[in-house]
C-alpha cells in the first residue's frame, strides 16, 4: 500500500510546471470519437484518470499510441459502440461523456453510472433531459444508461442548475444533430471553452463557450486535428496555495493567469503576494502569518469548489476566524476530520466550515478522502511539525502528475512509500 510519507516545516523556492488540465483532457479524448481519422492531442497529463479514459476509448476499438511524453494519437476508425461496463466507469466519474460523443456519433450509447470521487449526491437528470430535448430515448436499467435516436434534431435546452458535465455532455450531443441547438444556462468554466476549441478545430461549429449560452449548428461530418489542452488551473491553484501556506517564493509556471483570478484574489486577502506574468504567477510568502478571509464557492469566474479544500488546509494556520462556504455540493466538508486529528481548530455547520487559525499543526497519519481533500492532507502535512503520513493517494493520483516529485524540485520533504498491507 503505496503512502505519501511528509516531513513539514520547509519553505519552498523554485519553480513548479503545471501539466495540461485534467478536466479539459477527458472531455476532449471523448469526443475524439467524432474524429474519421487521427487527432493528436498534446499536453495531455498522464494521470490516472487520462489513463483510465484512454483505456475505455481502446476497448470501443480506437488505438491509442504515445510517440513522446505528454502526447497522445488517437485512431478512432474502428470504434463500436459497445457497451462500457461497470468496472471501467466505477473508476473515473467522466466516463459519462461518452453517452454524449457515442450518441452523436453513432446515434447510440451504453454506459454503466459513472464513479468518481463521493461527496454528496450527484445526478445525471440534466444530462438525460439535454439527450431528451435532441430526440433521444433514455433508458436506465441496472445502473446501466442505454440512450439511442434515430436521428438527433437540433433544440433548445435550459439546464435547471449550472452543472459542468451537463453542459459538455449536451455539447457533445448536439455537435452532429441537424440544425440549431441553444444551451441555456451553461457552464462557463475554462475547460468547456477548450472543449469547444477541440470541437471546433475538428469541424464542429460551436459558439458562445464561455458564456450562459452555447449555440452549436450540427455538422455531418468532422475530421482529425492537432490540438494542445490548456494548463490546469486547479493544479496551479493547488501550488500556489502550498506556497502560500508553508512559505517561501514559488513560481507556478505554464499557466493561464485569468484562469486563476478568483484564487489569485483570495489568497491576496490573506495577505500573500501574487505577482503575474504572461505565462506565470510567483507566490511570495511568510506561512503562518496570514489573515483570515471569508471563501463561498461557486461556478465559473467564482471561488472553484475544487479548491474549497486546499484552501481551508492553508487557513488553519491563518490569524483569526475564516468562513468556508460550500455552494455547490454537498457533504465536502468530509476531511474536515483529517484536518482536526492534525490539531485544527473547525466547526462545520451546514454548508459552512468557520476555521479559527492555531499556532501549528500537528503531524498525523491522514486519508484522502477524495482527489482534492488528498491534496489538501498534503498542504496540510507540509505546514505541520513532524512526520505526516498521507494515505489512499491512488485518489490523488486521479489528478496530480508528479506531485512528489514537483514539491520535492522546491525544497518539500516528501516521498512515496510502499508500506506492507497489515
Amino acid at each position: 500500500m503505496e503512502k505519501f510519507v511528509i516531513h513539514g516545516g520547509n519553505k519552498l523556492h523554485g519553480n513548479i510546471n503545471i501539466s495540461g488540465a485534467k478536466n479539459a483532457a477527458l472531455p476532449i479524448i471523448a469526443a475524439s470519437v467524432f474524429a474519421g481519422d487521427v487527432c493528436r492531442i498534446e499536453n495531455v497529463p498522464d494521470i490516472s484518470d487520462v489513463r483510465m479514459m484512454i483505456r475505455i476509448l481502446e476497448f470501443l476499438g480506437a488505438e491509442v499510441a504515445k510517440p513522446e511524453p505528454n502526447v497522445i494519437l488517437v485512431d478512432v476508425k474502428n470504434v463500436t459502440p459497445v457497451t462500457i461496463p461497470d468496472k471501467m466507469t466505477s473508476k473515473l466519474r467522466a466516463s459519462y461523456y461518452l453517452l454524449g460523443a457515442l450518441l452523436s456519433n453513432f446515434g447510440k450509447a451504453c454506459v454503466a453510472l459513472p464513479g468518481g470521487c463521493y461527496f454528496g449526491v450527484r445526478p445525471i437528470d440534466q444530462h438525460i433531459k439535454a439527450f431528451e430535448a435532441l430526440g433521444a430515448t433514455v433508458d436506465v436499467e441496472n445502473a446501466i444508461v442505454d440512450v439511442k435516436a434515430d436521428e438527433l434534431y437540433g433544440s433548445s435546452i435550459y439546464l435547471d442548475v449550472v452543472s459542468v458535465g451537463a453542459t459538455i455532455n449536451a455539447m457533445l450531443a448536439a455537435v452532429k444533430a441537424k440544425g440549431l441547438t441553444v444551451i441555456e444556462n451553461a457552464a462557463r468554466e475554462p475547460h468547456i471553452v477548450d472543449l469547444a476549441n477541440f470541437l471546433n478545430s475538428m469541424g464542429a461549429d460551436v459558439r458562445g463557450a464561455g458564456t450562459e449560452v452555447i449555440k452549436i449548428r450540427g455538422v455531418e461530418e468532422m475530421h482529425g486535428c492537432t490540438y494542445s489542452i490548456i494548463p490546469d488551473q486547479i493544479e496551479a491553484g493547488t501550488y500556489m496555495v502550498a506556497a502560500a501556506a508553508v512559505g517561501g517564493d514559488v513560481t507556478i509556471d505554464n499557466v493561464i493567469p485569468k484562469h486563476l483570478e478568483s484564487i489569485t484574489n483570495k489568497i491576496e486577502d490573506c495577505g500573500v503576494t501574487v505577482i503575474e506574468y504572461d505565462e506565470s504567477v510567483r507566490i511570495i510568502s511568510e506561512g503562518g502569518k496570514m489573515k483570515a478571509c471569508r471563501v463561498k464557492t461557486s461556478p465559473h469566474p467564482g471561488f472553484p469548489t475544487d479548491m474549497q479544500p486546499q484552501f481551508a488546509a492553508m487557513l488553519c494556520l491563518c490569524n483569526g476566524t475564516s468562513t468556508v462556504v460550500e455552494d455547490v455540493w454537498d457533504n465536502r466538508f468530509k476531511y474536515i476530520d483529517q484536518l482536526r486529528r492534525m490539531g485544527a481548530n473547525i466547526i462545520v455547520n451546514g454548508d459552512t466550515a468557520l476555521i479559527t487559525g492555531v499556532d501549528k499543526l500537528r503531524a498525523a497519519p491522514v486519508e484522502a478522502d477524495d482527489l482534492r481533500a488528498g491534496a489538501a492532507m498534503v498542504i496540510a502535512g507540509l505546514m505541520a511539525d513532524g512526520e505526516t503520513t498521507v494515505g489512499n493517494i491512488k485518489l490523488i493520483d486521479r489528478g496530480y502528475e508528479n506531485l512528489v516529485e514537483k514539491l520535492i524540485g522546491v525544497g518539500a520533504e516528501i516521498a512515496r512509500v510502499n508500506f506492507e498491507e497489515e
